[in-house]
């Protein structure tokens, strides 16, 4: 097996814990997503308009009309997205749907101050830092994020030509064209890293979204039953499906993502460079989000500083140079202010119309006048790309 470099006293740590699952991730990280890198690879011949022009039409067209005289690559990666697995049962999402929408300024919270912050502990942070997309257009880009999560939470989302199964589909193509930009440049060496944006990575952040997730919202109060939990897992794991996570490091059920987790928090070296910068410009810039500024956006930040240490514990948090705070009483002061928020909405209807779960989550995602945008990046910093 080919290790990267980078990876093999990570390698050591994760065999001896559970050598099958650490020998499976490490496999992972030389392999990207044949299908949509051939597409991607086909269509980086043809201007940005062209290009997505291409996967517009195709994505759009319902009848499959557009494919008939698409390249052959764009035929195979688009059947191959309109084929569910026979495992896939879409019409169990409704308890996940209404599990997510009663709480989702608290699945907002986790995102931000718990997975997000773990996401960037890894190697994966080594793209977005390369790239500049967090540092560039930040806002943007978590904005997307959220727009992702809330549309595949949507009734009917990831029902075929849906807009959850669009965007997952359109954020496939994103990582294909990242992968297929910085293997080109300068800036990134496989025989260190292994593949850019790797199924290992892919794999590691959906089993974090799904499992690792409904950890962190219990924590911070969040109200689900059996039903909703393994609905809130079947609904991630379809999205990652479509996101062409293969079969092979795509987890299970929540059990086999935690230890996709785990295991591959072991294999991932410790927190660099990148990582400390990507997470503090995370939690920086999320009180923009709120259009906090001055006072009001230190207080903010300072606050979510000790949230996401209480969820993500002492040792990454120092590794990541989190500010020192104590995280005693953090998540329980967390939960109070949650139950008692609803009871001050009842008693002032017009602070609900601001504060509720679905206003909020609309709020801090990214919908443009035009609609899903299906540009791809043109140029591997994010700086010198075309907006898209």
């Amino acid at each position: 097996m080919e290790i990267p470099s980078e990876y093999a006293e990570g390698y050591t740590k994760g065999r001896a814990a559970d050598p099958e699952r650490a020998a499976n991730y490490i496999a992972h990280t030389m392999i990207g997503d044949p299908l949509a890198d051939a597409m991607v690879a086909d269509l980086s011949a043809l201007s940005q308009e062209k290009s997505s022009e291409w996967v517009r039409l195709c994505i759009e067209s319902g009848d499959g009309s557009a494919l008939r005289s698409a390249p052959a690559s764009v035929r195979e990666f688009f059947n191959a997205c309109k084929t569910p697995p026979d495992w896939a049962d879409l019409s169990s999402c409704m308890p996940g749907c209404r599990m997510f929408h009663r709480n989702a300024r608290i699945v907002l919270a986790g995102m931000l101050g718990g997975v997000l912050v773990e996401g960037f502990s890894t190697n994966i942070a080594k793209s977005f830092f390369i790239t500049g997309r967090l540092r560039d257009s930040g806002i943007r880009r978590l904005k997307q994020n959220n727009r992702h999560m809330l549309e595949i939470f949507m009734p009917d989302g990831l029902q075929k030509y849906g807009d959850g199964w669009k965007v997952s589909v359109r954020v496939r193509l994103i990582h294909a064209k990242i992968r297929y930009l910085l293997g080109k440049s300068d800036e990134w060496s496989t025989e260190e890293l292994g593949m850019p944006i790797s199924s290992a990575h892919v794999g590691y952040a959906i089993a974090a979204f799904s499992a690792r997730l409904l950890r962190h919202i219990e924590r911070l109060g969040a109200s689900f039953n059996e039903e909703e939990r393994r609905s809130f897992m079947a609904i991630w794991r379809y999205s990652g499906h479509l996101m062409g996570i293969p079969e092979t490091i795509l987890f299970r059920d929540e059990q086999d993502a935690l230890e996709i987790f785990r295991i591959g928090s072991l294999c991932e070296p410790p927190p660099s460079m990148e990582s400390i910068a990507l997470a503090s410009s995370l939690i920086n810039s999320a009180p923009l989000f709120l259009h906090k500024t001055g006072t009001d956006r230190r207080k903010l930040a300072n606050y979510i500083w000790q949230v996401s240490r209480a969820l993500i514990g002492d040792t990454l948090a120092d590794g990541l140079m989190f500010p020192k705070h104590s995280t005693l009483g953090v998540l329980w002061k967390f939960r109070l202010l949650n139950r008692i928020e609803p009871i001050m909405n009842r008693l002032n209807p017009k602070a609900y119309e601001n504060n509720n779960n679905l206003t909020a989550i609309l709020d801090v995602s990214l919908y443009d006048k035009t609609g899903i945008s299906y540009k791809l990046p043109d140029h591997v910093y994010a700086e010198q790309s075309a907006k898209w």
